[in-house]
């Protein structure tokens, strides 16, 4: 099992103390620091699961996500690979999935996701739910809400 470089004192792998985060966003432009304070706020976490429905927006929050961790890449949805890779400034890894496709969880065997999840890089997982029985224990878990005016409301917590 994968264990962050850095531990955070009574939080990691103590399921009865856990890290919230809760943030709005009203309009595009504020994505970025509603990703940043997630990444700081979940400092040595490497495996992010992103829940929401379709068109909640998880992607374009995916993109600030990978902006803010230092890559400059063209962030897009992976939804026929399953995987992209991105780089880092410092050639660091950064691993999206998009499992909304896979019709079994055996694709997800065939696709070696251990290798990718286990890696210690940052893996930016969207439509977990389909592979869930796969995740490791301790994950943060993001979920993307929409209101009617079209806010974003983002929770999250380790799992």
């Amino acid at each position: 099992m994968f264990t962050p470089k850095k531990m955070v004192p009574n939080l990691y792998n103590c399921k009865k103390y856990k890290v919230m985060f809760s943030e709005k966003a009203d309009h595009l432009k504020a994505l970025h620091s509603v990703a940043k304070k997630l990444v700081n706020q979940f400092p040595n976490y490497r495996i992010f699961a992103f829940y929401g429905k379709m068109g909640a927006g998880k992607t374009t929050f995916i993109q600030s996500v990978c902006k803010v961790l230092g890559s400059e890449d063209n962030v897009t949805s992976p939804t026929f690979a399953l995987i992209n890779e991105y780089k880092t400034a410092k050639l660091q890894s950064i691993f999206h999935f998009d499992f909304y496709r896979i019709k079994d969880i055996e694709e997800a065997f065939d696709l070696g996701y251990e290798d990718y999840l286990y890696s210690g890089n940052y893996c930016l997982i969207e439509w977990p739910e389909m592979i869930e029985p796969l995740l490791p224990e301790n994950i943060v878990k993001v979920k993307i809400e929409v209101d009617e005016d079209g806010t974003r409301n983002f929770s999250a917590e380790i799992v």
